[in-house]
């Protein structure tokens, strides 16, 4: 299986809203949501994945000054352990650096240690812990990377 990221376009934002409701059904952002921050091109940028013309994932980056934030990034299922999330998150830490990003900033599931574990991969560390943050009541971990003067990322890596 090999598969394919791109800067998402208009015309994928409908796929992409099915994609986060399949994905996050408690808390799926509102479609309108994403035409925002699709718009936002001066601060934002947003990736699909495909595999064979599917959408199978998508992942968003906020820079505002030397702040970056990861403002989504999700991947069905299925082609969870292929290597899809990894591609997107090196992506958009590639981005917020070439930006001007000093360090980057996620929010990730108390309950979700895959996500926990792919982010600490890359360097990422829990810095605060948001109680009851998800609709559900679950908890958000905070966490930070920060890069170093080189633009080089505490936990670079070749991508798992």
């Amino acid at each position: 299986m090999t598969f394919a990221l791109r800067p998402m376009r208009l015309q994928d934002i409908p796929a992409v809203g099915t994609l986060e409701q399949a994905l996050f059904p408690i808390d799926a952002w509102p479609l309108e949501l994403f035409f925002d921050e699709f718009a936002q091109t001066e601060t934002r940028q947003y990736l699909v994945a495909q595999v064979d013309g599917e959408l199978v994932g998508y992942c968003g980056v906020m820079v505002v000054g030397t702040t970056a934030d990861i403002q989504t990034i999700g991947v069905l299922p299925d082609y969870e352990g292929r290597g899809i999330g990894t591609a997107m998150l090196t992506s958009m830490l590639e981005e917020a650096r070439r930006r001007g990003a000093a360090e980057t900033l996620l929010e990730v599931r108390e309950d979700n240690p895959r996500a926990r574990r792919l982010y600490e991969l890359f360097g990422f560390e829990h810095i605060h812990t948001r109680r009851g943050y998800y609709r559900d009541g679950v908890g958000a971990h905070v966490m930070r990377l920060i890069f170093n003067s080189s633009g080089a990322a505490k936990g670079d890596h070749e991508p798992v």
